[in-house]
């Protein structure tokens, strides 16, 4: 087993590797959605069957599915407590970082970064070597600082409050819509399908 065997096993899903380390002779590897997991996700049972949280259920299904396939163990980022520590293993993966708003900012994904599931392999195998440094270093004028309508999000934490009221209106309709402006705005955010960004917007705001 190696990562790029991985990787193409779980193309088909829409997810991606988006991190990954080795820690007391596992490995564990993150995974999370491609630019077109959207189209994939929309045509499960999931999703057409009008049940609640489906995409947490399309998550077990093939996260479940997955690591029975490729012999390993699997992680899910919610169904706690006790919660798997995600955050933590995304840091540690040397591929995310905290940006200058709070959230993760991945090297890629930037501020769109999102994990649907990981798995650990009871062996120890290469991965890419990651960058040096986030790319926040690196941003000129780091427009997600001044791009949230009402402040709420910042270094010193996220106020909820402040973005459901502002949710609420006429205004924060294009935030409910097409998703979080801040992370939008992130010059290497991977731009999503409006209907997977109202998805989240809206059971974000329920």
């Amino acid at each position: 087993m190696n990562h790029s065997v991985i990787a193409s096993a779980v193309a088909p899903y829409g997810l991606q590797v988006l991190g990954g380390f080795v820690e007391n002779g596992a490995t564990t590897l993150l995974l999370g959605p491609t630019d077109n997991f959207w189209a994939i996700f929309s045509t499960s049972p999931e999703y057409q069957d009008g049940g609640p949280d489906p995409i947490d259920r399309w998550s077990i299904r093939i996260i479940t599915a997955l690591s029975q396939k490729l012999a390993a163990t699997p992680h899910l980022p919610f169904g706690g407590p006790p919660y798997a520590p995600f955050l933590n293993w995304a840091l540690k993966s040397g591929r995310c970082w905290s940006s200058p708003v709070g959230m993760l900012v991945h090297d890629t994904m930037g501020l769109m970064v999102s994990f649907r599931g990981g798995l650990t392999f009871d062996h120890q195998f290469d991965l890419p070597k990651p960058p040096s440094q986030s790319p926040c270093e690196t941003c000129p004028t780091q427009p997600c600082k001044s791009a949230c309508p009402v402040n709420a999000l910042g270094a010193d934490g996220y106020k909820t409050d402040a973005c459901h009221t502002y949710l609420n209106t006429a205004a924060g309709r294009s935030c409910l819509t097409k998703g979080c402006a801040a992370r939008r705005i992130c010059p290497i955010s991977r731009k999503r399908p409006d209907a997977q960004s109202a998805h989240h917007m809206n059971h974000f705001h329920k």
